[in-house]
């Protein structure tokens, strides 16, 4: 067994890398326990991701929020970057 802990953006994206392989939810399960052994997902919840997986979800909510949240703190930096440099420009000018 390995030492290492696999987190559930990992998990996830092992089942996405088996499920485009054309595992099955219990193929993917055996690999994890294999490789991870208490530390896998169960079988059950390998079934629950495959089954979203077909409904096009690729992504969990928690990953999905993340991701708007960086998007929004971007959004928030270029619009500060894009403030300044017009305040700098307009002093600039008037000068």
């Amino acid at each position: 067994m390995s030492a290492y802990e696999p987190n559930s953006r990992h998990l996830r994206e092992v089942l996405i890398f088996c499920f485009n392989m054309k595992k099955s939810a219990a193929e993917a399960h055996r690999m994890l326990s294999n490789t991870y052994g208490e530390a896998a997902i169960s079988e059950r919840t390998s079934r629950e991701w495959f089954q979203r997986f077909k409904n096009g979800d690729l992504k969990s909510k928690t990953s999905m929020a993340v991701e708007e949240r960086r998007f929004s703190k971007m959004q928030n930096w270029r619009h500060y970057l894009i403030k300044t440099r017009v305040k700098r420009n307009k002093n600039c000018h008037d000068h």
